[in-house]
């Protein structure tokens, strides 16, 4: 799998773990990050509500295709359902 270029801040309860267990701990982070952020999950948990047609949308290519856009148009939102 590819890593991602991101920064994580990871807040530690145990201040005696070695540097491999952080390793490991960032590892699993960024596998799990890279899952829940893949554009078939966020198309499952968000829909587009738009103000200006009074819909809302939840078919996964409406939303994929917002989201591809550089910005919404006014009165159109991005809402998760949870």
């Amino acid at each position: 799998m590819k890593s991602p270029n991101r920064d994580l801040l990871v807040l530690l309860k145990d201040e005696y773990m070695s540097e491999h267990a952080i390793e490991r701990e960032v590892e699993q982070l960024n596998a799990l990050l890279f899952t829940v952020e893949s554009f078939d999950n966020i198309s499952v948990a968000h829909e587009i509500i738009d103000l200006n047609r009074y819909r809302i949308f939840q078919d996964r290519k409406t939303i994929l295709s917002a989201l591809k856009e550089k910005e919404l148009k006014p009165f159109v939102f991005l809402s998760n359902m949870n």
